[in-house]
């Protein structure tokens, strides 16, 4: 399984279709351990392009801060799994909560 959590200055990003990069990180789903880790720049912001641009990268699932409405019905059209609210900041040890079913989420924060 593969996650990507947007990172800005090495955190994970507030904003999803604004940050610097992307952690993509492989999971072994059995052992629910991080096997890959990798950071990719992301592409310029156009709005509708990251859904299917990450779902080209093989990612299965998001993990973000905030997100917008329409960005989410997007992720979830092209087979992808949205968590947002997420309150971790580091993006390996939210995913390994995640998996764990201890990561903790509030509001989305965007409202757009």
């Amino acid at each position: 399984m593969r996650f990507a959590i947007p990172v800005s200055g090495g955190v994970i990003s507030p904003h999803f279709g604004h940050c610097e990069q992307f952690a993509l990180i492989d999971v072994d789903e059995a052992t629910k351990t991080v096997v890959r880790k990798q950071l990719v720049a992301s592409p310029e912001h156009q709005p509708g392009l990251l859904p299917v641009w990450l779902a080209e990268q093989g990612v299965s699932a998001v993990v973000a801060g905030g997100m917008g409405s329409r960005a989410q019905a997007l992720f979830r059209e092209n087979r992808i799994d949205v968590i947002i609210g997420v309150m971790e900041s580091d993006p390996e040890k939210a995913v390994l909560n995640y998996l764990s079913g201890s990561l903790a989420t509030g509001d989305n924060i965007c409202d757009h």
